[in-house]
């Protein structure tokens, strides 16, 4: 993921959070392996936390007794193995082992139901893994149950390997319990190896994931193609994304869940998480995806993982260094183009996973698999609750567009990284210099080794992005029959449209723009647009064939951001159709206060 630091650091206040971390560092805090003080917290005593007295006014907690080292043994020798537990953990799996372990559960007569999200560049078939009791296997049939749909997603990127092992076993141990679990009150859908392509790119783990300990041969981050799939989610380039699109509009998840291992920073923690961080994803009293996900599911997920499997998670964020620690941890990026950030956008519950890179590859597994497990759980627990937010944001959001310009709350747009974060304790690992250039284990830099020494560490904690730019809801946009690349766009995102049958003229708002700015470097193959500019009031003549975009739909906030010119990860910010030639912006939409008049003949497009 991309540190994220503020435009400014000042400001700090100090607030109570479910976030902040309120009991000592857990025997998870660090390999099994490796010695471990915790200064004023915690000493490890064999495979038990011995805990006492009080570390920067924190009450210490109880001992934890570890159990969470490797993955849940397979008793059963039936069973298939993945190749990571196969090797005991010594390799990971290629794409022919995950589609033969699929394969080897459909022979055992497994009630799953299998399929695939779409093929590759390089002509790879992707599969997903649908697990309920009783067995669904359409769209229909699973919200016919009332229950919550989880889809759950690996190897986004191919050299963070552990989401692939896990969710490879998590499917297997469920289907294969015999007492009640939560396949009794959800339905999941799992994508064990969604980058397959990049995933056989396998080369030296020092080549391919630096910051990483082990497996010693992985994939590479982006797909064939050179795009990275967790850069892609609205500009929709990849084969990949546009099959994850098209699973979304079909199924209708209420969460989405992406897993991930960490870059960088070495902290305490067995795994970090974010819901989606995009200000858009709680606008409102009914459009709270992304609210409900921070401040009710991942703090008590947090207490969960650690009571009843034995690992400390946090936030996800990183240092600016690890010298200067105190200075802050920060998150990541709050833009769509991220698949947990986009995904709330669509008035969804969206949680991002990060095992810790530099724990060794059976226990990043391991953290992985107790992590989704305990989600699931919650929310098979919360079952009601996670589809009432679902239909709640439909409704709210189609509300808004249908009754026009002013009827429902600002939409976010744009943001930045809060000034006011609050403050916390952070676990932090100290490290020493060496006197050669030898790697002291892999994943850790040359020149440096880790102590196994943690304080912890009050700083600024910067979790959360606040909207720099917002807009009215409009009841919708118009555009020119010609601009089929934005049709082609909003098509893959599931964005319903009308077509204008009858020329006619319209009132409504033209864009123009005051300045655009070019990026001088290009990102993902294209140089990103910024431009400067407002609404103004302009009669229009819509001609025959003309698209209409209402915003009264649940993917209403989805569009907005996606058509704005001033969004921060539009149209506009990829350049989508050479929309900006010679410092302007070709083919502007046309922002519509109010339905146009019967006289346009709107029909179905």
């Amino acid at each position: 993921m991309t540190l994220v630091i503020p435009r400014s650091a000042r400001n700090d206040t100090t607030r109570t959070s479910n976030s902040v971390a309120t009991v000592p560092a857990l025997r998870s805090l660090v390999s099994p392996s490796r010695a471990v003080t915790i200064t004023g917290a915690c000493l490890a005593l064999g495979a038990t936390l011995a805990c006492g007295g009080t570390s920067g006014g924190i009450a210490a907690t109880p001992s934890v007794t570890s159990t969470g080292a490797l993955p849940p043994a397979v008793t059963d020798s039936r069973l298939p193995r993945t190749r990571a537990e196969r090797t005991n953990y010594t390799e990971t799996s290629h794409y022919a082992d995950v589609v033969a372990f699929i394969d080897s559960l459909r022979r055992l007569g497994a009630p799953i139901a299998v399929g695939s999200i779409g093929t590759t560049t390089e002509n790879r078939t992707l599969p997903y893994v649908i697990a309920s009791r009783p067995l669904v296997s359409t769209p229909a049939a699973a919200r016919a149950t009332g229950r919550p749909i989880v889809y759950v997603q690996g190897n986004i990127h191919a050299g963070e390997v552990e989401g692939k092992e896990a969710l490879q076993a998590i499917i297997r141990d469920l289907v294969y319990q015999t007492r009640r679990n939560v396949l009794d009150s959800i339905v999941l859908i799992a994508v064990p190896i969604y980058n397959a392509d990049g995933n056989e790119r396998f080369a030296d783990q020092a080549r391919n994931r630096g910051a990483q300990n082990g497996p010693p041969l992985v994939g590479q981050r982006p797909n064939a193609q050179g795009l990275d799939l967790n850069r892609d989610y609205i500009k929709a380039e990849a084969p990949e994304t546009r099959a994850s699109l098209a699973m979304f509009n079909e199924w209708n998840p209420d969460v989405f869940v992406d897993l991930h291992t960490t870059n960088g920073s070495y902290h305490g923690y067995a795994l970090t998480y974010a819901p989606s961080l995009n200000p858009a994803a709680g606008i409102g009293p009914s459009f709270v995806g992304g609210a409900y996900a921070r401040d009710s599911i991942l703090p008590e997920l947090r207490s969960r993982v650690r009571t009843r499997r034995g690992y400390e998670t946090f936030d996800y964020g990183n240092f600016v260094s690890q010298d200067s620690a105190e200075k802050g941890w920060f998150t990541y990026d709050h833009r769509p183009r991220f698949g947990t950030n986009y995904y709330a956008l669509r008035g969804r519950i969206a949680v991002l996973s990060e095992a810790y890179s530099h724990d060794p590859f059976a226990r990043r597994v391991a953290s992985t698999y107790a992590f989704v497990s305990e989600l699931l759980s919650l929310v098979a627990e919360r079952g009601p609750r996670v589809r009432s937010l679902a239909a709640s944001a439909d409704s709210a959001a189609t509300a808004w567009g249908a009754q026009g310009t002013g009827a429902g709350p600002q939409i976010p747009i744009r943001a930045d990284l809060t000034t006011t974060p609050f403050t916390g304790e952070v676990i932090v690992e100290a490290l020493e210099a060496t006197s050669d250039t030898m790697r002291t284990e892999p994943g850790v830099r040359r020149g440096i080794r880790r102590t196994g020494n943690y304080r912890r560490v009050r700083m600024p904690i910067y979790d959360r992005f606040a909207p720099t730019l917002t807009t009215t809801p409009a009841w919708g946009f118009a555009l020119s029959a010609s601009d089929s690349s934005a049709i082609r766009l909003l098509r893959l995102h599931g964005v319903s449209l009308q077509r204008v049958t009858v020329a006619c003229d319209i009132a409504g708002e033209m864009f123009t723009s005051d300045s655009v700015i070019v990026s001088p470097t290009p990102f993902q193959g294209r140089r990103e647009v910024r431009i400067e500019g407002g609404w103004r009031r302009a009669d229009a003549r819509l001609d025959a064939g003309a698209f209409v975009v209402p915003l009264g739909q649940p993917l209403g906030v989805v569009a907005t951001y996606v058509l704005d010119p001033r969004s921060d990860d539009g149209l506009v910010t990829w350049n989508v159709g050479d929309r900006v030639a010679n410092g302007r912006l070709q083919l502007p939409p046309m922002r519509l206060g109010s339905r146009p008049p019967t006289a346009c003949g709107l029909g179905p497009a």
